[in-house]
């Protein structure tokens, strides 16, 4: 028999660590091989942890509630024969009992430790820092409605609540609510300058967590754009004569996304140049076309689920992949492998009504395509007969590449390149 240990997991290229939610399995229990083992929680996403190992659970080293660092041991596994992977025999117990400790301390300087011991309803860490930021009593906090697996309250669920408060502020307060002091409202994590003017407001963790990222891409790629005009009248046409089919038929909207996603794969198959990330003074060519789709959440923060292999898809399967992946990322649902992997990105800027962006570099990815609205313009026609004035459906798309690895040349032919697979969109395409 062996021990080895299990690890936090990676849950996402920019998340460092995780909340323990809840165990699904109890010392001494059997586990399988990609059987579901705990609960986490991120910023981005809840999900189940799966063991990579046939075995016991032999001991739990961190608690429900925990906040723990990605690659920090959570648990030990005893298996078959001799263990494979070394264990940290001196240290692991009393590192594990190090990030309980921390983890304990916010939910204690809250007050809501005792009330929690009582409690039937799991609460985040995250959301009991929100509640005891809003000094929201322990017992209004359990009145709170919760979405989330056995009525836990999530992220969204006390944001909601808290601007449902503020607007009902009029209101008389309840009797549990007067015997606590004033409770001030205001948004999360906002204070009010003492001027009267200016909000100071802090960033959550996961506005923080993309700030840092947008940093680093622009301090590691020097960012350069091209730009082009497409003129997508045809594109537009077959779209219009074959939306609402398609709804009817599959229950999902055909909207323009995964045609911009299929005009990018096609042209990376041209120009595989696009395709390929940085290892310092390393060039790495990519073998797999992994799309990613800049998602805007309601939160206003942005995430970046991805379709791997997107060339493998067909116009359809495109069409009800995005949609999937759009709602999922928008109810806080993808999988952690669903945030990584990716290779291009598009956004999709158009849907702000915006008619352009320069947006910022994925890293390690070495470009990103904004695409803007669509809107109908005056245009000079080319005909055998002679140049004719016509209304057409003209957009502009952007982009960004890193000029270290892609030239003016390799990324203008790129986009240009995108432009002519949309122009050129046969009519006669079925979906």
């Amino acid at each position: 028999m062996g021990l080895v240990e299990m690890v936090m997991p990676k849950m996402g290229e920019s998340v460092m660590e995780g909340t323990i939610l809840k165990w699904l399995k109890d010392v001494g229990d059997p586990i399988e091989q990609d059987e579901s083992v705990l609960e986490v929680a991120t910023d981005k996403v809840d999900t189940e942890v799966p063991s990579t190992y046939n075995g016991t659970l032999s001991k739990i080293l961190v608690r429900e509630g925990d906040v723990v660092q990605v690659g920090h041991p959570i648990a030990m596994i005893e298996i078959e024969g001799d263990a494979d992977i070394p264990v940290q025999e001196k240290g692991s117990e009393s590192e594990a009992q190090k990030v309980l400790e921390v983890a304990e301390a916010p939910v204690a300087a809250g007050g809501y430790k005792a009330s929690l011991q009582q409690s039937e309803r799991f609460y985040s860490p995250l959301v009991l820092n929100i509640a005891r930021t809003e000094q929201i009593p322990f017992e209004e906090l359990e009145r709170v409605p919760g979405t989330g697996k056995d009525n836990r309250v999530t992220k969204n669920d006390i944001l909601n609540y808290l601007s449902n408060r503020k607007e009902s502020s009029g209101t008389q307060p309840s009797a549990t609510t007067t015997q606590t002091a004033p409770t001030p409202h205001v948004e999360i994590a906002r204070t009010v300058s003492v001027n009267g003017a200016d909000e100071i407001m802090e960033m959550d963790r996961m506005r923080k967590m993309i700030a840092d990222r947008m940093v680093e891409s622009k301090r590691i790629s020097p960012h350069v754009s091209s730009f082009v005009e497409a003129d997508v009248t045809n594109l537009v046409k077959w779209r219009n004569t074959k939306k609402d089919s398609f709804k009817q038929r599959e229950g999902n909207s055909l909207t323009f996304t995964p045609l911009f996603v299929h005009a990018i794969v096609q042209a990376i198959k041209d120009f595989p140049m696009i395709n390929v990330s940085v290892d310092g003074n390393k060039i790495i060519k990519k073998k797999d076309i992994n799309i990613g789709i800049a998602v805007a959440l309601p939160s206003g923060n942005l995430i970046v689920p991805v379709i791997k292999n997107a060339d493998h898809y067909s116009l359809r399967g495109l069409a009800l992949k995005v949609n999937d992946l759009a709602n999922r990322a928008r109810a806080n649902k993808l999988q952690p492998d669903e945030l990584q992997g990716g290779t291009y990105t598009v956004s999709n800027v158009g849907s702000f009504g915006n008619v352009m962006g320069t947006p910022i570099i994925m890293q390690p990815q070495v470009a990103i395509m904004a695409v803007g609205a669509i809107r109908k313009k005056p245009a000079v026609i080319e005909t055998p007969e002679g140049d004719l004035i016509g209304i057409r459906q003209l957009m502009y798309l952007s982009h960004s590449y890193d000029h270290r690895i892609v030239d003016g040349s390799l990324g203008g032919m790129f986009v240009r390149k995108v432009a002519d697979y949309l122009e050129q969109f046969d009519m006669t395409t079925e979906i």
